[in-house]
């Protein structure tokens, strides 16, 4: 079973918020074929269905934000799971708008939500991260992640949402790289296998030193000229 979590806040007022770009990923798979309809368990609004052949529990939780961990740690330990089976969305301020990102594990980056969860979850789950971009000062950042999403900025999110609903079932497959592909192409990039083919090294020369074939005694060396009258001292060599 895998319980997929996107992160935000509840409630009208934040629906359009960059914070809120967790929520709207699921949505967004939760509104293709064979999920349920929204219900409360677990102190988040639940749906559930199949992924690849895989139980999927889909899950936005209504703690808010900084509580996230408490809703998703419940469900976790009411099926037994353990943090490999959760797959996290959420927002990311160091990832430029439109990118993505998966990885298991690591630092919460000052994400609230993300602090939550590893407190209550443990912290090697996966996770989704999706970029908002930064909005260049520290003290901008508060009103940027709790801002709307302007208008403009529909004409990557929408195709990336919907791309993440499209492919989820690669997700459910731990098909992390291919999945992240499909989003890049979806947003007009390019997926990170077309990357520029490394140049090779260029050939070692073939021929030799007149040093070198001096030593080995091969032929071909000067005869007249400073380069002669050098080998000649270094190896003792004889005019003609």
């Amino acid at each position: 079973m895998l319980i997929i979590a996107g992160l935000g806040n509840p409630g009208s007022k934040y629906a359009s918020n960059r914070h809120n770009i967790g929520f709207m990923a699921v949505d967004a798979i939760q509104r293709r074929p064979g999920f349920s309809p929204w219900s409360k368990k677990f102190r988040a609004e639940v749906s559930e269905g199949e992924l690849a052949g895989e139980k999927v529990l889909l899950m936005k939780p209504q703690t808010f934000m900084n509580l996230s961990g408490e809703a998703v740690g419940e469900a976790m330990r009411f099926f037994k799971l353990a943090p490999q089976n959760i797959l996290a969305i959420y927002d990311e301020l160091d990832l430029s708008p439109s990118k993505a990102r998966i990885k298991t594990g690591g630092g919460h980056g000052g994400h609230n939500g993300v602090k939550s969860l590893d407190a209550h979850c443990g912290k090697e789950y996966r996770r989704l991260r999706l970029g908002i971009g930064h909005p260049g000062a520290k003290e901008l950042v508060h009103n940027h992640v709790l801002g709307d999403f302007a208008k403009a900025d529909h004409a990557w999110l929408d195709p990336l949402l919907d791309a993440v609903a499209d492919n989820a079932e690669m997700l459910a497959r731990n098909e992390d790289s291919q999945f992240l592909n499909k989003l890049a192409l979806a947003v007009g990039g390019k997926p990170d296998e077309e990357k520029p083919k490394q140049q090779k090294p260029p050939a070692k020369a073939t021929g030799q030193s007149h040093i070198h074939q001096a030593r080995s005694g091969k032929p071909n060396l000067p005869a007249t000229g400073p380069m002669a009258d050098m080998l000649k001292k270094m190896f003792g060599g004889k005019g003609d």
